[in-house]
């Protein structure tokens, strides 16, 4: 099969591999559209030592089961695979597995590529009036309903009465918004430096989206959502956080920097370090897709697989507006 190979920073080949093989209690899936994440660009730039190279990289995936007594099953792929036996995943918090295992790192390649080996209790139906492409966006949106469902236990009035702040409108926090949306917040601004990418959030997807800069200089927020986790967007929500506020961090782009700890302590502003997402939050995540809560979901863009590394190069050039670019292993 073709498969997306990351074989060192900056560089990714297209070549032919083994397919692989499912063990007991898994499924071929043929994938069909697969996403770019933002931790898939962290490794292409060489700043992931979970992704050593080299690998196949993407773990936002749907497509059709080839193999076994469900073949023709359309479904989406939850890449984090977990024991299932331990007290977190006992309790409905798989995420926090000590044994967790996500597609796109070591032992388990990823979906860039045309077929991939996932146990079935990882797999969740997608009907036929859902196209891939949106199906393969309950992954990263998934993050986002994680974050808005914990951001809901720590505040201290409704999320319909909270005025939520996403930082950065790529596709997690762009699923942040609209997860955040869907669960009943009404006041919620995205703010994006890129210009052309935070117009297109404004008129494409009907986010109250802006630049930084143009964000009234006190304003601030009940809840905040860091959506891209470097020290400037740390540093930009502990300070537009309001006094007993809530900080819900996702993003991971960067390891440390940029919290006003005193201010934090003497505000008592809640800081939530969050994880992907539950199997049960990747299920109503899909649901929530299938049903139309989440809008049109038309923010993305199409790339045949063979074009992935100019789409990297795009990515990183900043000169693409959509938050995210899927791939198509199976087109020409």
């Amino acid at each position: 099969m073709k498969a997306l190979v990351y074989t060192g920073e900056k560089t990714l080949d297209l070549r032919e591999v083994d397919m692989p093989v499912p063990a007991e209690g898994e499924a071929l899936v043929r994938v069909e559209s697969v996403g770019i994440c933002g931790s898939d660009m962290h490794a292409y730039l060489g700043h992931d030592e979970r992704r050593p190279a080299p690998l196949i990289l993407g773990h936002e995936a749907a497509g059709t089961v080839v193999s076994g007594p469900e073949a023709g099953r359309r479904v989406t792929v939850n890449p984090l695979v977990t024991c299932m036996a331990c007290e977190a995943c006992r309790s409905g918090r798989e995420n926090l597995c000590a044994d967790r295992q996500i597609i796109s790192m070591p032992p388990r390649e990823g979906a860039f590529a045309q077929f991939l080996a996932i146990p079935e209790r990882n797999l969740v139906t997608v009907p036929d009036h859902v196209s891939f492409d949106h199906a393969a966006l309950a992954e990263p949106v998934a993050c986002g309903w994680h974050a808005a469902k914990m951001a809901q236990r720590a505040l201290v009035k409704p999320l319909g009465e909270a005025r939520v702040l996403v930082i950065g409108g790529g596709a997690i926090g762009v699923g942040a918004a609209l997860s955040l949306r869907a669960q009943g917040a009404s006041d919620i601004t995205v703010v994006e430096p890129n210009g052309p990418r935070c117009a297109y959030l404004a008129d494409q997807v009907k986010l109250d989206a802006r630049d930084p800069d143009a964000l009234e200089a006190q304003r601030t927020f009940d809840l905040i959502v860091d959506a891209v986790g470097y020290a400037a967007t740390r540093e930009e929500a502990s300070r537009r956080a309001a006094p007993g506020g809530v900080i819900v961090h996702i993003g991971l782009g960067q390891a440390s920097g940029g919290l006003d700890i005193r201010r934090m302590t003497l505000q008592e502003i809640t800081f939530i370090g969050t994880y992907t997402y539950t199997a049960n939050d990747f299920r109503e995540t899909a649901a929530a897709i299938f049903d139309g809560r989440l809008g049109a979901l038309d923010w993305v863009l199409q790339r045949p697989l063979g074009e992935g590394a100019a789409a990297f190069a795009d990515l990183l050039s900043g000169s693409v507006t959509a938050p995210k670019i899927i791939l198509k292993p199976h087109l020409t």
